[in-house]
């Protein structure tokens, strides 16, 4: 059997780990051939590819992004891209596929399965909004990596008393900002699920100086004011319709210093939450994915996704695991607020 990967949608920690651990074990344990897609859905639309064996993956393991390159392709919007994929399968003899990728990626999976091709879902994102599993592979480095930037900057704000507000990625899910928050002690979250009142928020920063402490505000990017709108970068969107959030970081500092008079700064992660090495955590997860997406195509168990359900890795439909965006419930933003101001 011959088996194509794919990476696709934003680069992730972990990746690598699970296109090491489909080829180790698809190899070693089943005798399969592999192929890689170079650069998402533009690999098998466009047939571009790569030899995937045990040396191409070998040392891998440690290593952030991807191998194969990703890209936001959407063959789905390409006129005859759906048909151009079964061709290119058929004469490149691929017989299954491992698509490794969040909601866009997986769900162009999702259609291409109700198609009759043999896929099976991997869920990447840092994100962590994928609804049919507890975690995805890549969320516990992205909030590892802002915990550690709002420990930073606890000192250098307490140094020159001054507020500061750090924006975190997650696009319509607020875990990250929620998990590095609660991690970092920050004195304020704020999640898409949630619309803030910035009186509030100011009334935060004004009760921490009043303790003679400068307050760090941890804000997801797609946090939104209940009296304003979503910030984006520009007007343009990509191939799935996405605007690109951005901006509400430097609104928030420049909102309080004006209505409380305290100096305030923001800090912008950024792609730094989706580069470098991936934590141990993600990589044992990323490889038992890994391990469990291939074992799935030997059972020709495919219109899958493996999912992580309290320690078991489980399947399920491809379709369940599009469905919806798993968002922070309101009952967790409750417990945290415990420490707000």
């Amino acid at each position: 059997m011959r088996v194509g990967v794919l990476t696709g949608g934003g680069d992730c920690p972990g990746l690598n780990a699970v296109i090491r651990a489909v080829v180790r074990k698809g190899v070693a344990e089943y005798g399969f051939e592999f192929i890689g897609f170079r650069e998402g859905w533009r690999g098998p639309l466009e047939a571009d590819t790569v030899d995937l064996n045990i040396a191409a993956v070998r040392g891998i393991l440690p290593r952030g992004g991807t191998i194969l390159g990703s890209s936001r392709t959407n063959p789905l919007t390409v006129d005859g891209g759906v048909e151009a994929i079964e061709a290119n399968f058929d004469r490149l003899g691929v017989d299954a596929l491992v698509a490794i990728g969040g909601e866009d990626t997986l769900g162009v999976a999702t259609t291409l399965a109700k198609h009759g091709l043999p896929v099976v879902g991997v869920p990447k994102t840092i994100d962590n909004d994928l609804s049919a599993t507890d975690y995805t592979f890549g969320f516990d480095t992205a909030v590892t990596i802002a915990t550690e930037a709002i420990d930073r900057l606890h000192t250098t704000a307490e140094s020159h008393h001054r507020a500061l507000v750090i924006e975190v990625m997650g696009r319509h899910a607020g875990w990250i900002a929620l998990h590095s928050g609660m991690a970092g002690g920050a004195n304020g979250i704020l999640i898409p699920e949630v619309p803030f009142d910035l009186d509030q928020v100011c009334g935060w920063v004004e009760t921490r100086f009043e303790s003679d402490y400068a307050p760090i505000i941890c804000v997801a990017e797609g946090a939104v004011p209940a009296d304003g709108n979503l910030m984006t970068k520009d007007t343009t969107v990509d191939a799935f319709g996405h605007a690109k959030l951005s901006g509400i970081g430097d609104w928030l500092a420049s909102a309080i210093e004006y209505r409380t008079g305290k100096e305030s700064r923001a800090a912008v992660l950024g792609h730094i939450q989706r580069g470098g090495t991936p934590t141990a955590f993600d990589r044992v997860l990323a490889t038992r994915f890994g391990l469990h997406a291939i074992a799935a195509i030997k059972d020709g168990d495919s219109g899958k996704m493996v999912a992580l359900r309290g320690t078991d890795i489980i399947r399920v439909p491809l379709a369940e695991a599009t469905a919806q965006l798993k968002t922070v419930p309101l009952d967790r933003y409750t417990e945290a607020s415990a420490f707000f101001g």
